[in-house]
């Protein structure tokens, strides 16, 4: 776990994404590392989803007035300066010492939506007035459904307590995906969670993946969505399709947003990349709501390139818990000025100054 000792000077190196992930590597605990830069089985898909978007090739179109270029995004009715958000990650502490507190504060700065996990090192409250004091924003709750039904429905009205302006279910972890970094390294679960007291029987002896599986309900099906809509007005996001019928399904069971993941590889795999079915998953949603994409997003070029298949906006993960690992908050900070900086000059050099703009018509398969 890496903490606030002078690490800002490291970060004279970093020129993209990518670059945060030596540093990472260097300032975190091995077993720590590899909880987030692992995926589940062989890692083919963890390995496939950033070269998906790279097997795309971008149209620009030439003698265009680019002298201003907006990249304003509006998700769920809230504006944001980026079409870009930071993903949940889980024990985000396992990074860096200042966790999600520091992550939801870059993110209120830099004007995007953060996503907090259920799984969170810090409470919700406390990631909420952390966040707020930065100047606030959009934020979500990110929802596992527990066997202990009544948990997650004190989840659900927490979060609306505390401004949280979405409820964003992740459905691709009925059980825990076969990470075996994680059980090589025997990742031992944390002797706190942010949100919620760990049920003695579920601590005892368990790795962390296996700690988290077992939580879950398993038996969570659609006919489900109707009590979590009893809850709570919050919208509703539904994180972890990757199937066109799965997409529709969401919408006809009253989803705000669709959210396209393979849980970054993390879960089972030999799924598709993210970027291989993004463009299904929107004809079938066919506007009634929002889309979303994670997965293997490392560069302005993947974002124009998701938004011109018909997303929203994207979401960021491991990057960004690499950029918390080097700086804590300032690195997150940097990580999102990086993005931002990347994505004016390519909408420039792409002939596009708004993001509503963007069409399957600057796209070609490489």
């Amino acid at each position: 776990m890496a903490s606030d000792t002078d690490a800002t000077a490291d970060l004279a190196t970093v020129v993209n994404l990518a670059d945060f992930e030596q540093l990472a590597r260097v300032a975190m605990e091995p077993t720590a590392f590899d909880y987030y830069a692992g995926g589940a089985s062989d890692e083919l898909t963890l390995d496939d989803n950033p070269r998906a978007w790279q097997r795309w090739r971008l149209r620009p179109r030439i003698l265009v007035d680019v002298s201003q270029v907006n990249t304003t995004a509006s998700l769920l009715g809230a504006q944001t300066v980026l079409p870009v958000g930071i993903a949940p990650m889980a024990f985000q502490h396992l990074a860096h010492e200042s966790a999600e507190p520091a992550m939801a504060a870059a993110a209120a700065r830099q004007g995007v939506v953060f996503c907090l996990s259920t799984m969170s090192s810090r409470s919700m409250e406390e990631v909420a007035r952390a966040a707020d004091k930065a100047g606030g924003g959009p934020r979500w709750f990110q929802l596992y459904v527990h066997r202990d039904r009544a948990r997650s429905a004190d989840l659900v009205r927490r979060a609306a307590a505390a401004g949280y302006g979405a409820i964003v279910l992740t459905v691709d972890l009925p059980v825990a995906g076969r990470r075996e970094r994680d059980s090589r390294n025997q990742l031992p679960y944390p002797e706190a969670y942010g949100n919620f007291e760990l049920p003695a029987a579920n601590a005892k002896g368990g790795t962390l993946p296996v700690v988290i599986g077992g939580l879950n309900d398993s038996a969570l099906s659609w006919a489900d969505l109707a009590w979590l809509r009893e809850l709570t007005a919050l919208p509703l996001v539904i994180k972890g399709i990757l199937t066109a019928e799965d997409a529709a399904l969401a919408v006809e069971h009253g989803a705000d947003g669709v959210w396209v993941s393979n849980h970054g590889g993390r879960q089972l795999d030999r799924t598709s990349a993210t970027a291989d079915v993004l463009a299904d998953l929107v004809g079938a949603v066919a506007g009634r709501a929002e889309v979303y994409v994670d997965g293997g997003i490392r560069r302005a070029t993947d974002v124009l390139i998701a938004l011109a298949m018909g997303a929203r906006a994207v979401f960021i993960g491991r990057p960004l818990a690499f950029a918390l690992a080097a700086a804590g908050e300032y690195g997150a900070i940097r990580a999102l000025d990086i993005v931002a900086a990347e994505l004016r000059n390519d909408m420039a050099l792409l002939g596009v100054t708004r993001l509503d703009r963007l069409g399957g018509e600057y796209l070609v398969r490489g």
